[in-house]
């Protein structure tokens, strides 16, 4: 059994796919597994992971897997962890990179905590710009319940610090079931997971590690492009305030996930110039949906503690939902 297994999932990323790779080779180890995932890349993606599967199989365990059908991230992310063979997991993408050594100290640092999970900060990589982006939780080194993490409410929290790739995950998690994706997802496919590890793993740290480097504004990435696809975080989000609601802690944990809900769906209305108009229509439908959706009393006392600029862009948007059926 490898110590870390490490999913890569890739999808046209062919001007990028060579920095990600390098960073693997730089921090290989002969007990360090790389899964490669291609997403049925149109470009030349395949091409590139093949010749450097080859090249990293000399000093790591490669396995480089090709969908016949593109599925997106979170169907990618899960064909690498049922390949994955790895005592402890972690995930990259395929546009983003490491510094060199990083994988070795996220191990040795969850081995010497003996903890379910562990998370790190990040360099978030904008052109030439770095900035260290931080993980909510000031407490380092230090194994902590992973269900007092989701509060407090008003709060950004280890919830709202969604990035799968920061951080690594001990295999009884996905002998548990907590580490897979749902399925389809194009978009906030970590919301829905993040929840699920945090409401049922049992102990989880924040390491002072920031090896990991997200590149943002990259013109095919999903968030940078106004599509239906978009529009999956209303998927994403209807499981989360779901399952929370059936939590044996639900009276605590639902007010986080219906804030952070509507948070959301206020950021999206906010630069709804960025969709196309139909999809913009769209998503003025499923967002008056969605707010139907949510436990009525509770979206009421959300709303009433949220700052006015977004509390005001809901409460327009729940009172023509109410004189619409008043009309009917």
């Amino acid at each position: 059994m490898p110590k870390l297994s490490v999913i890569v999932p890739f999808y046209n990323v062919q001007q990028f796919a060579p920095d990600t790779l390098r960073s693997l080779h730089l921090n290989a180890r002969p007990d360090f597994e790389f899964v490669l995932v291609d997403d049925k890349s149109k470009d030349e993606t395949p091409a590139i992971l093949e010749r450097a599967a080859e090249e990293l199989s000399q000093v790591a365990e490669v396995r480089f897997v090709r969908h016949e059908e593109n599925g997106g991230l979170a169907t990618a992310r899960n064909t690498g962890l049922d390949a994955a063979r790895g005592e402890y997991l972690t995930f990259l993408d395929g546009d983003d990179w490491l510094a060199r050594g990083h994988l070795g100290e996220l191990l040795a640092a969850i081995e010497e905590l003996g903890c379910d999970f562990v998370r790190t900060d990040h360099v978030q990589a904008t052109g030439r710009a770095r900035t260290v982006v931080r993980h909510p939780l000031g407490r380092r080194e230090e194994v902590l319940d992973p269900r007092e993490a989701i509060l407090p409410t008003d709060r950004s929290t280890s919830v709202d610090y969604a990035y799968a790739w920061a951080g690594a995950y001990h295999r009884r998690l996905l002998d548990k079931g907590l580490l897979h994706f749902t399925d389809g997802l194009r978009t906030a496919e970590d919301r829905p997971w993040i929840w699920k590890l945090h409401r049922e793993a049992e102990s989880f740290a924040v390491l002072n590690l920031h090896g990991v480097f997200y590149r943002r504004g990259v013109a095919s990435s999903l968030t940078q492009i106004g599509d239906a696809r978009q529009l999956d975080f209303i998927r994403a989000f209807d499981q989360v305030v779901e399952e929370t609601a059936k939590d044996r802690e639900a009276d605590r944990l639902l007010p986080k996930a219906v804030r952070t809900y509507c948070a959301i769906i206020a950021h999206h209305l906010a630069e709804i110039d960025k969709f196309e108009p139909a999809v913009a229509k769209q998503l003025r439908t499923m967002s008056s949906a969605a707010i139907q959706r949510m436990p009525q009393e509770l979206l009421t006392d959300v709303l009433d503690t949220m700052d006015l600029r977004r509390s005001a862009k809901l409460r327009r948007l729940r009172r023509r939902i109410t004189s619409a059926k008043a009309a009917a």
